[in-house]
């Protein structure tokens, strides 16, 4: 599968948050793969171009696939990714972020390029996660990849010192 791995850590007040981030590029042609992918995942981002509409199609399929056969409890965000092109935009703010309040997204525009909000979508992904019981071995197991009781998160340091 044309996958990339990435980790990444958030800090969000005295906890660091650390997020293990595969990114499928959502090719349909792995759709049947996706959910090895997305079984047991915390947060969910799907991205569209706001440039193409049809991604934006594409999009919606992903976040009804995630609402139907993801945990129950994942945290799904809408990227409207590419908005250093605004002026290419086919795709209108109000008509995604109206999509995203109707089905319980978090949404934002964003930029690979710029680096436009990409931290800042990642903290609200943090902040609306669960803190994982770490006294509650199914629990944690069932939440892997991302966690919230990070023992250095007790030092200032570790937390926000530019992870």
């Amino acid at each position: 599968m044309d996958s990339a791995f990435l980790a990444q850590s958030v800090c969000l007040d005295d906890t660091t948050v650390k997020f293990e981030i595969w990114d499928t590029a959502g090719q349909e042609r792995y759709h049947s793969l996706a959910p090895m992918y997305y079984r047991g995942a915390q947060a969910a981002i799907v991205v569209f171009d706001i440039t193409k509409p049809d991604t934006f199609e594409r999009a919606k399929a992903w976040v009804k696939e995630l609402q139907r056969q993801a945990s129950p409890n994942i945290v799904i965000a809408l990227a409207g990714n590419k908005a250093d092109l605004a002026e290419k935009r086919l795709v209108e703010y109000e008509e995604a972020q109206t999509y995203a309040d109707d089905t319980g997204l978090l949404f934002m525009e964003t930029s690979a390029k710029t680096a436009m909000n990409v931290n800042e979508l990642f903290l609200a992904i943090a902040k609306k996660m669960p803190k994982t019981d770490t006294q509650n071995p199914t629990h944690a197991a069932r939440h892997r990849g991302v966690n919230l009781q990070d023992p250095d998160a007790h030092s200032p340091r570790a937390c926000c010192g530019g992870n």
